[in-house]
């Protein structure tokens, strides 16, 4: 494989690294793209994660048992979110956090609690739409089906059938002339609903046998589930020369896969690092965070305040430690696209393979300050990365992330950073090939400061 080229110069910082220059290989992204196909929901994102962690010394430890002080290395797993943090020996109780933040959700279309539909002799599964999805990128895709199901004890297993099971079908165009000339218009609930099969009497309870078949659970034994569809066409690298890959739920596991290359990095150093770095990687960012395992929920504060006190600090500790925390909110953004270049502002052009980009939205829609670029200008440039910065067209609305929400929730100081890729909530995103390795170098930089 040829290796890549690094950026140029003129991208790099101005200032000398203490570091010697990153060497490029395809060891990084190829894990990425490991990591990406196995995990098709929130639930195996986090599993994966936690694994990952396990390697490096994590343990889990569970919110009903009382914590106690020791170092090393813990996470807690709650649905599709994991808090993972790394305790350096004789941290006192008022040491500060690092923290990388991350969501571990994508847009897509989630089975409903009657799933079982269909008419004219076709069998379907009946979907609600799941955040904002590019719903045109779901059509005439094989997909399949994946999520977590709850047993009748309370119990939770993953499921996962990756492979073609489902279809949402485009009509043809002989029967709708006028896309020609007005465009595809679909209507979420009568266009999205895919077909898994042929036959006239739909069974209530079919999908759900099916899926308790699947993974060896006794029939009858599933009471509760979280499924949703995903693409099962696997990443790839893309271009002539390999220098672009794509791939499903780039928004947000690249940063969640980045988050955990990091903080395992940092844990297994020799040197141990003057702040806890954590890892904070949350579910439902694409409907508002507002639930017990999103970013506006109480999760990450629990943590970090129950870690003060485990290590015999007062509310006086818990302050000082919150007051010296810096987090760094990371979430994909969008590169110049060059059909659409008008679409962006016209003196911010970020690039692929052009290294990690620092977002800024005056209005607050990302949490981004003068103080928090320079903090992540002090991480890239410890870590020889590039980066770029990205503001949005005036004449067009900003989306946001979990950053203002973790700066207004906790208090604590926020930068929104992350890497430029195209085709943004569609079924299968693009970014560059040396982008998910360029973010994990600075993202270490940034928890070992």
């Amino acid at each position: 494989m040829t290796e890549p080229a690094r950026p140029s110069p003129a991208a790099a910082p101005a200032t000398s690294a203490p570091r010697a220059p990153l060497t490029f290989d395809r060891g990084h992204t190829d894990d990425l793209m490991t990591f990406l196909a196995a995990s098709p929901t929130p639930y195996h994102a986090v599993a994966n994660a936690a694994e990952r962690l396990e390697k490096a010394g994590f343990r889990q430890v569970a919110e009903t048992d009382a914590w106690d002080g020791t170092s090393g290395g813990k996470y807690v797993l709650r649905g599709g979110a994991i808090v993972a943090w790394y305790v350096p020996e004789g941290a006192a109780p008022h040491t500060p956090f690092r923290i990388v933040g991350a969501h571990t959700d994508s847009p897509n279309l989630r089975v409903k609690p009657l799933p079982d539909s269909g008419a004219h002799g076709w069998r379907q599964v009946a979907v609600e739409i799941y955040g904002g999805p590019l719903l045109n990128s779901w059509l005439d895709r094989d997909l399949g089906i994946a999520g977590r199901l709850t047993l009748r004890d309370g119990s939770t297993r993953l499921v996962d059938v990756d492979r073609p099971l489902l279809r949402v079908p485009q009509l043809a165009i002989h029967l709708d002339r006028s896309v020609t000339a007005d465009g595809l218009k679909l209507d979420k609930q009568r266009h999205m609903q895919p077909v898994w099969g042929l036959g006239r009497d739909v069974r209530d309870g079919d999908l759900i046998a099916f899926l308790e078949e699947s993974a060896g659970i006794p029939a009858g034994e599933v009471t509760g589930w979280d499924l949703m569809t995903h693409s099962v066409e696997p990443p790839a690298y893309l271009g002539r020369d390999r220098e672009l890959v794509a791939g499903p739920r780039m928004d947000n596991l690249l940063s969640v896969h980045a988050g955990t290359a990091a903080l395992a990095a940092v844990a297994s150093a020799s040197s141990q690092p003057a702040s806890i770095p954590v890892l904070a990687a949350f579910d439902h960012e694409e409907n508002g965070s507002q639930s017990d395992t999103g970013a506006d929920g109480p999760l990450l504060g629990n943590v970090l305040e129950r870690s003060v006190f485990a290590r015999g600090g007062s509310f006086e500790d818990r302050a000082r430690a919150f007051a010296g925390t810096v987090c760094l909110s990371s979430d994909t953004g969008h590169a110049v696209h060059p059909n659409y270049a008008e679409r962006h502002d016209p003196t911010h052009h970020p690039r692929v393979n052009g290294g990690p980009i620092l977002k800024v939205n005056v209005n607050n829609r990302y949490a981004t300050d003068g103080s928090g670029r320079a903090e992540f200008t002090a991480a890239c440039e410890a870590a020889d990365v590039p980066f770029q910065s990205f503001v949005s067209n005036n004449s067009m609305p900003c989306g946001t992330t979990i950053g203002p929400i973790t700066a207004a929730r906790h208090g604590i100081r926020t930068v929104d950073i992350g890497v430029a890729i195209l085709s943004m909530h569609s079924v299968r995103e693009l970014c560059g090939a040396d982008d998910p390795f360029l973010l994990a170098n600075a993202l270490t930089a940034f928890l070992e400061r």
